[in-house]
């Protein structure tokens, strides 16, 4: 009986090679394109698409001609004044529509407040543990649209700066140029001992322990 040889490929490999591959055909795909396809499918019709984007027919025509050049159909067939979509057509638009609109409510143009927000907030462990849940029950009961992730502080200043995180709450100062900072609450620290521990006697001294 013969061994199977066949070796697994690691999976980082496998997702390395399927980036540099999405990313080869997108390079080769101008993303204007699907847009005018939008507005033709949406509009039904060259002339109508053409009024909604400020452009001349002719150029949604050419553009139409570029598509059917990366896809294996016409997309768009001839019906009276306008155009009906294909099948192909169809399901492009329900994935393109999709697409647009999560770009579209990622970009946030309309500054809707309703609309679902993820704040990143870096906390050291022990800060994490003791106010994120604090903050997170006082937020949910004002503006419950509003996400908190918690993550941990690596690089304070490189965080902020590289806005890999949108707030960071320490308990030691962090500087930079571009990093402004709010004093959320002040505390002591409380040393406790049983009674004659040797350690009492440093605190008469003027010395700082």
């Amino acid at each position: 009986m013969e061994e199977n040889n066949a070796q697994s490929v690691p999976t980082e490999r496998v997702d390395d090679r399927y980036d540099r591959q999405m990313f080869r055909i997108l390079r080769n795909i101008d993303l204007n394109l699907l847009t005018i396809f939008e507005a033709v499918y949406v509009h039904k019709g060259i002339v109508n698409a053409a009024k909604i984007l400020n452009i001349t027919p002719s150029a949604i025509s050419q553009s139409l001609n570029k598509l059917r050049a990366l896809f294996p159909d016409p997309l768009f067939i001839r019906k009276g004044q306008g155009v009906t979509p294909t099948a192909y057509a169809t399901h492009l638009h329900k994935h393109i529509s999709q697409g647009m609109e999560a770009f579209l409510n990622a970009l946030d143009l309309t500054g809707n407040t309703q609309r679902e927000r993820v704040i990143t907030v870096a906390t050291s462990p022990a800060i994490g543990a003791l106010i994120m849940p604090v903050i997170t029950k006082k937020l949910r009961s004002v503006f419950p649209q509003i996400l908190l992730h918690n993550v941990a502080i690596t690089d304070a200043a490189s965080q902020l700066n590289q806005r890999q995180v949108d707030l960071l709450i320490d308990s030691f100062p962090h500087s930079g140029q571009a990093i402004a900072h709010h004093v959320l609450f002040q505390d002591s620290v409380h040393i406790f001992c049983r009674a004659g521990h040797p350690a009492l006697a440093l605190l008469s001294k003027p010395e700082p322990i």
